[in-house]
Protein backbone atom coordinates (compact mmCIF):
# COMPACT_ATOMS: atom_id res chain seq x y z
CA UNK A 1 0.00 0.00 0.00
CA UNK A 2 1.52 3.36 -1.01
CA UNK A 3 2.21 5.96 1.65
CA UNK A 4 -0.30 8.80 1.87
CA UNK A 5 1.08 12.12 0.55
CA UNK A 6 0.33 13.92 3.84
CA UNK A 7 2.21 11.22 5.81
CA UNK A 8 5.19 11.48 3.47
CA UNK A 9 5.19 15.28 3.72
CA UNK A 10 4.95 15.20 7.53
CA UNK A 11 7.83 12.70 7.78
CA UNK A 12 10.12 14.63 5.42
CA UNK A 13 9.39 17.90 7.24
CA UNK A 14 11.08 16.39 10.31
CA UNK A 15 14.36 15.94 8.42
CA UNK A 16 16.54 19.02 8.89
CA UNK A 17 18.25 20.43 5.85
CA UNK A 18 20.21 23.47 4.78
CA UNK A 19 18.30 26.44 3.42
CA UNK A 20 19.60 27.12 -0.07
CA UNK A 21 18.89 29.54 -2.87
CA UNK A 22 19.89 28.40 -6.33
CA UNK A 23 20.69 31.07 -8.91
CA UNK A 24 21.46 31.14 -12.61
CA UNK A 25 21.51 33.48 -15.57
CA UNK A 26 20.30 32.90 -19.12
CA UNK A 27 22.18 33.88 -22.30
CA UNK A 28 20.31 37.22 -22.35
CA UNK A 29 21.55 38.09 -18.85
CA UNK A 30 18.22 37.50 -17.08
CA UNK A 31 18.67 36.23 -13.54
CA UNK A 32 16.66 33.39 -12.03
CA UNK A 33 16.56 31.94 -8.54
CA UNK A 34 14.56 29.75 -6.22
CA UNK A 35 14.64 28.48 -2.65
CA UNK A 36 15.20 24.74 -2.49
CA UNK A 37 14.58 22.22 0.23
CA UNK A 38 16.45 19.33 -1.40
CA UNK A 39 20.19 19.82 -1.79
CA UNK A 40 23.01 17.39 -1.17
CA UNK A 41 26.57 16.51 -2.04
CA UNK A 42 26.63 13.48 -4.33
CA UNK A 43 30.19 12.55 -5.30
CA UNK A 44 33.74 13.47 -4.41
CA UNK A 45 35.26 12.19 -7.68
CA UNK A 46 34.08 13.93 -9.72
CA UNK A 47 32.79 16.59 -7.34
CA UNK A 48 29.01 16.57 -7.83
CA UNK A 49 26.05 18.04 -5.95
CA UNK A 50 22.35 17.70 -6.57
CA UNK A 51 19.42 20.01 -6.13
CA UNK A 52 15.77 19.31 -6.85
CA UNK A 53 13.37 21.66 -8.60
CA UNK A 54 9.61 21.29 -8.99
CA UNK A 55 8.70 20.77 -12.64
CA UNK A 56 5.86 23.29 -12.31
CA UNK A 57 8.15 26.05 -10.99
CA UNK A 58 8.41 29.23 -13.04
CA UNK A 59 12.22 28.84 -13.02
CA UNK A 60 12.24 25.21 -14.23
CA UNK A 61 13.07 25.87 -17.88
CA UNK A 62 15.76 28.42 -17.01
CA UNK A 63 17.58 25.97 -14.73
CA UNK A 64 17.19 22.81 -16.81
CA UNK A 65 18.54 24.61 -19.88
CA UNK A 66 21.28 26.59 -18.12
CA UNK A 67 24.92 25.68 -18.57
CA UNK A 68 25.76 26.65 -14.98
CA UNK A 69 24.15 27.47 -11.65
CA UNK A 70 25.09 28.42 -8.11
CA UNK A 71 23.99 27.02 -4.78
CA UNK A 72 23.94 29.64 -2.01
CA UNK A 73 23.68 28.00 1.42
CA UNK A 74 22.11 30.77 3.43
CA UNK A 75 23.50 32.03 6.71
CA UNK A 76 21.59 32.03 9.97
CA UNK A 77 20.45 35.65 9.53
CA UNK A 78 19.16 35.23 5.97
CA UNK A 79 15.66 33.77 6.47
CA UNK A 80 14.22 36.83 4.70
CA UNK A 81 16.25 35.94 1.59
CA UNK A 82 14.90 32.38 1.65
CA UNK A 83 11.33 33.63 1.92
CA UNK A 84 11.77 36.13 -0.93
CA UNK A 85 13.24 33.53 -3.30
CA UNK A 86 10.39 31.14 -2.39
CA UNK A 87 7.69 33.63 -3.46
CA UNK A 88 6.13 33.62 -6.90
CA UNK A 89 5.36 36.74 -8.88
CA UNK A 90 8.02 38.97 -7.29
CA UNK A 91 11.40 40.23 -8.43
CA UNK A 92 13.55 37.98 -6.26
CA UNK A 93 16.65 40.06 -7.01
CA UNK A 94 15.23 43.53 -6.26
CA UNK A 95 16.71 43.75 -2.73
CA UNK A 96 20.17 44.15 -4.24
CA UNK A 97 21.75 41.49 -2.02
CA UNK A 98 23.20 39.52 -4.94
CA UNK A 99 26.32 40.20 -6.95
CA UNK A 100 28.03 38.70 -9.95
CA UNK A 101 30.33 36.10 -8.39
CA UNK A 102 31.92 32.75 -9.30
CA UNK A 103 31.46 31.67 -12.95
CA UNK A 104 29.81 35.06 -13.55
CA UNK A 105 26.69 33.87 -11.73
CA UNK A 106 24.45 35.95 -9.50
CA UNK A 107 25.25 34.93 -5.95
CA UNK A 108 24.77 36.01 -2.38
CA UNK A 109 28.10 37.36 -1.08
CA UNK A 110 27.17 36.85 2.58
CA UNK A 111 26.00 33.23 2.13
CA UNK A 112 27.48 30.68 4.53
CA UNK A 113 28.63 28.62 1.52
CA UNK A 114 28.55 29.11 -2.24
CA UNK A 115 28.96 26.24 -4.68
CA UNK A 116 29.28 27.19 -8.36
CA UNK A 117 28.52 24.39 -10.79
CA UNK A 118 28.26 23.54 -14.43
CA UNK A 119 25.14 21.55 -15.22
CA UNK A 120 26.18 17.92 -15.59
CA UNK A 121 22.75 16.48 -16.33
CA UNK A 122 19.06 16.60 -15.45
CA UNK A 123 17.36 13.46 -14.14
CA UNK A 124 13.64 12.82 -13.89
CA UNK A 125 12.52 12.69 -10.27
CA UNK A 126 8.74 12.32 -10.40
CA UNK A 127 7.21 15.76 -10.00
CA UNK A 128 10.72 17.25 -9.67
CA UNK A 129 13.81 17.45 -11.83
CA UNK A 130 17.11 16.52 -10.20
CA UNK A 131 19.86 18.87 -11.34
CA UNK A 132 23.33 17.37 -11.04
CA UNK A 133 26.01 20.00 -10.85
CA UNK A 134 29.72 19.49 -11.38
CA UNK A 135 31.36 21.67 -8.76
CA UNK A 136 33.73 24.21 -10.32
CA UNK A 137 34.25 26.55 -7.37
CA UNK A 138 33.40 26.83 -3.68
CA UNK A 139 33.44 29.61 -1.14
CA UNK A 140 32.98 29.23 2.62
CA UNK A 141 31.77 32.35 4.42
CA UNK A 142 32.01 33.28 8.05
CA UNK A 143 28.56 32.53 9.39
CA UNK A 144 26.77 29.33 10.39
CA UNK A 145 24.23 27.94 7.94
CA UNK A 146 20.49 28.37 8.34
CA UNK A 147 18.56 25.11 8.65
CA UNK A 148 14.93 24.19 8.02
CA UNK A 149 13.20 21.59 10.19
CA UNK A 150 9.57 21.00 11.19
CA UNK A 151 8.48 23.78 8.83
CA UNK A 152 10.55 26.41 10.64
CA UNK A 153 13.97 27.99 10.32
CA UNK A 154 16.55 26.85 12.85
CA UNK A 155 20.16 27.53 13.72
CA UNK A 156 22.68 24.71 14.12
CA UNK A 157 22.90 25.29 17.90
CA UNK A 158 19.16 24.70 18.20
CA UNK A 159 19.50 21.42 16.35
CA UNK A 160 22.45 20.41 18.58
CA UNK A 161 20.33 21.04 21.68
CA UNK A 162 17.41 19.04 20.25
CA UNK A 163 19.72 16.11 19.43
CA UNK A 164 21.28 16.25 22.90
CA UNK A 165 17.84 16.30 24.53
CA UNK A 166 16.77 13.24 22.55
CA UNK A 167 19.84 11.29 23.67
CA UNK A 168 20.82 10.55 20.05
CA UNK A 169 24.35 11.05 18.69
Amino acid sequence: MPVAPEDFTRAMARVPGPVVVATTVDPDGRRFGFTASSFSSLSMTPPLVLICLDKSASTHTAFTSADRFMINVLGQDQADVALRFARSGVDRFEAGDTSRLELGLPGIPEAAVRVACTLDRVIDGGDHSILLGRVESTHVGGQDPLLYCDRAFARPAQVDKAVAASGAR
